[in-house]
């Protein structure tokens, strides 16, 4: 456990985030919820959509999922910054249950578990190029550097994010303003042509279809928010007479990654427009190749262009793959802690993403992505919406659930039919439309289908079950009780992360009680269907500490 109890390695990883590890400032916490917008992939995924469905029906797929995405990213976004848990937390208080949001971290270490590797094949494609290294052998070395630089967490992201971002700001800044005076490139742009091609690439026209799909797939970008609250669990109790900026931060650092992803789709096809007039469109696919063409109308030398697209890409994918490793190993690390019942440390499920990254570089998720991602935002958006719906519709319109969140092993029932049950029918029956079950038009409406029923079923699920599989029992401690000693494993931590337990006869931090394999669920009258609160508390016995 030694790993596990190494504070820098650890960041509150799998429990509540208190206040005197929340030292960041907003600006701070929203600089690095913006480390998304470094990703390649972006301008990748945009020259795929963009030479394939033409630009008007991208851009308006793009606003749609962005229009659909942000205000239930917002909801997450303001729970997990109020309530400083990350998702998998949330998920498990906002209808899933205990066991139930296993599921979830399955479903989350599988988003940060596909971009860490698209991401990753784009970084070992800039090695490529400059060293002239195998490619293969190339998503060995990216795959390695990955594993020391997220090894300690938030202690490393926070700084390397924050001096990075000059660097990168120039570089880009760079490359647009060079393609935006480049003759005819906002033509292309308008219009992509890839040198070779004999026709204007994309659909003719207005493609209502062409605009579902391109919605449908960026849909899958809902699950972001996950890693964007990695990082706003960590922001602070707003300041009195400073509520606004706290506002902004989360509203900006969370869903406006919506907003943001438009304005790189402007700067990513504008990039291409220029492109396509100087290269085929598998050579413009390649972002490293990308920006070569586009510093080399800069610089008027290969050489020297390389190496500026180079830094840029290299830099790009590092900032990204360590939010994408950092998130991947906290997911990793709820899902195996509660079915293995231990915690060997973050840092070991760190190398584990690693390595499976590692896996899909080898097999070329590369080529594949666009068929991945439209697969996966039938399973991804069926569980942000059903979290939205019961954190909205259940909570405060019928208000038919508890008003706190709660996420310890020792209160919840191990399933809740509310928001897991909502999630498994959403998403199986997206994904029989998905492929073909309900006709053409199903197929490519097929997340918004998931979202729609994540949306509806949740309450209506609720008020079934009457709201009976939320709790299992309640823990009482003192008037007055601030922090409490855990009888196990001897930290001190805030109340609200502790419960009291009759197997040990104290009280028990949530993640040693969600590592103990022994008790059997022994607090709960039963953890598998809801009977009556109102279980005997052992107050007496909790190892009380005064606040200090």
């Amino acid at each position: 456990m030694a790993l596990a109890d190494n504070p820098q390695l650890e960041d509150y990883s799998l429990r509540y985030t208190p206040s005197e590890f929340r030292t960041w400032s907003p600006w701070m916490v929203f600089l690095s919820c913006l480390v998304g917008l470094s990703a390649m992939a972006g301008y990748a995924l945009d020259a795929a959509f963009v030479n394939e469905f033409g630009f008007t029906n991208s851009l308006l797929g793009f606003a749609i999922a962005g229009v659909v995405t942000l205000p239930i990213t917002a909801v997450i976004a303001f729970v997990i910054a109020s309530k400083h848990i990350d998702i998998d937390l949330l998920t498990r208080g906002s209808g899933f249950g205990y066991l139930g949001s296993t599921l979830t971290s399955l479903v989350y270490a599988t988003y940060t578990l596909i971009f860490l590797a698209y991401e990753g094949a784009i970084m070992g494609q800039a090695v490529t190029a400059l060293t002239g290294l195998e490619l293969h052998l190339s998503y060995i070395v990216v795959s390695a550097v990955m594993i020391p630089l997220t090894l300690y967490g938030m202690t490393f992201s926070s700084k390397f994010q924050a001096w990075t971002w000059p660097l990168w700001v120039v570089l880009i800044g760079l490359a647009v303003a060079t393609a935006a005076t480049a003759p005819d490139a906002a033509l292309h742009m308008l219009h992509p042509t890839p040198l070779g091609s004999t026709s204007i690439a994309g659909v003719a026209g207005i493609s209502l279809v062409a605009v579902f799909v391109v919605a449908a797939a960026n849909l899958s970008l809902a699950t972001q928010v996950g890693e964007q609250g990695d990082y706003l669990r960590l922001m602070p109790d707003p300041r009195p007479g400073q509520a606004w900026r706290w506002r902004l931060a989360v509203l900006f650092g969370g869903p406006g990654f919506a907003l943001f992803a438009i304005v790189i789709f402007f700067a990513s096809t504008l990039l291409v427009g220029y492109a396509d007039t100087q290269a085929d469109a598998a050579t413009v696919a390649i972002p490293v190749d990308l920006f070569t063409i586009v510093f080399q109308r800069l610089t008027g030398d290969h050489t020297s262009a390389l190496l500026l697209a180079g830094v840029l890409v290299l830099l790009s994918q590092i900032k990204i793959n360590i939010m994408n490793t950092y998130s991947g190993s906290l997911s990793w690390s709820n899902f195996f802690s509660r079915l293995l019942h231990r915690h060997p440390g973050r840092a070991v499920w760190v190398v584990f993403q690693v390595a499976l990254a590692l896996v899909l570089m080898e097999i070329d998720i590369f080529d594949h992505i666009v068929t991945v991602l439209a697969l996966y935002a039938n399973v991804g958006i069926a569980w942000v919406g059903a979290m939205v719906a019961d954190l909205v519709i259940n909570r405060r319109v019928l208000r038919i659930a508890p008003a706190h969140i709660e996420f310890r092993r020792a209160h919840l029932l191990n399933v809740n039919p509310v928001g897991f049950g909502s999630m498994v029918v959403a998403s199986l029956v997206s994904i029989a439309a998905y492929f073909g079950a309900f006709g053409a038009l199903a197929t490519s409406l097929a997340p918004f289908l998931s979202l729609a029923l994540a949306l509806v079923l949740p309450p209506v699920v609720a008020l079934a079950t009457k709201g009976r599989w939320y709790l299992a029992r309640t823990s009482e401690f003192p008037a007055g009780t601030t922090h409490a000693t855990c009888g196990v494993c001897a930290g001190s931590f805030d109340v609200v992360d502790m419960a009291t337990c009759p197997f040990h006869g104290d009280a028990i931090c949530s993640l040693c009680c969600s590592t103990d394999g022994d008790c059997k669920d022994r607090c709960k009258p039963s953890a598998w269907r809801p009977v009556a609160l109102g279980m005997p508390t052992i107050s007496s016995h909790v190892n009380q500490e005064a606040h200090r």
